[in-house]
């Protein structure tokens, strides 16, 4: 497994799933663009630790809401390495709240973000890597998108609409050698979930058939199969890394 001469692309790169997918793609040999919307000494951690193994990796900031500024990031990625092989649109944002309550405008933020940021980001990547004849983009979906999760219909409608994109782009996609599939994690281990309080973290618990929760390292493994050569035959799928959470 080597992704030697390859370039990744991570959006939402700084921390969390991000950033073990960074490390994962550094790992086998990637060059490695870490997006960041805000967290500039974050984003320079993960590439830090990326190069700490050998690998190219530079920062790029951008907000992936804005079709302008997704534009803007590939080309500057590729600017910077020549091409780019292997998309993770990972970057997403959380706006919890009750139905009758839940604001307008807290929706849409998550969408613009989670889904249309996605959308935008597909959009540019898929220019050059149709160029390319090469291309493999994975979307980061979750068990919410699948079964749904009280108070937050924003995040799941969002989710949910990462297995459509896939699946239409994976098939007006697949005849330029270009793969989408999407990776869905359940509860997994990172700073966000840490700060969750015991009742909630337990609740959560009980719903995992294998009684745990996910590594985010479990997931970025994930990623990187579908950006290895060993996924060349498999487009339009959803691989969940939740521990049974949505069987």
């Amino acid at each position: 497994m080597s992704m030697e001469g390859k370039v990744a692309l991570v959006t939402g790169g700084s921390r969390g799933i991000g950033r073990a997918v960074c490390l994962e793609l550094a790992r086998r040999g990637a060059a490695v663009a870490v997006n960041y919307a805000g967290n500039a000494q974050a984003a320079l951690e993960t590439v830090q630790a990326c190069q700490a193994m050998g690998a190219q990796a530079e920062c790029f900031q951008a907000d992936v809401a804005s079709p302008a500024a997704c534009e803007e990031l590939v080309q500057a990625v590729k600017e910077r390495f020549g091409r780019l092989d292997i998309l993770v649109n990972n970057a997403g944002v959380t706006r919890d709240g009750l139905l009758m309550t839940a604001k307008e405008e807290d929706f849409d933020a998550v969408l613009d973000t989670n889904l249309k940021g996605a959308y935008f980001c597909m959009k540019a990547a898929s220019k050059l890597m149709i160029r390319q004849r090469y291309g493999r983009i994975i979307n980061m979906s979750s068990v919410v998108g699948l079964r749904g999760n009280p108070g937050q219909t924003g995040y799941a409608a969002s989710k949910a609409g990462i297995l459509g994109l896939t699946r239409a782009a994976a098939k007006e996609l697949a005849a330029r050698n270009i793969t989408v599939n999407a990776v869905a994690p359940g509860f997994i281990e990172t700073d966000m979930t840490a700060s969750l309080p015991e009742k909630a973290r337990q609740a959560m618990l009980d719903t995992i058939p294998m009684a745990r929760p996910g590594q985010a390292g479990e997931v970025a493994r994930a990623v990187a199969f579908f950006g290895e050569e060993e996924g060349a035959y498999i487009t339009g799928q959803v691989l969940c890394v939740d521990g049974g959470m949505a069987v």
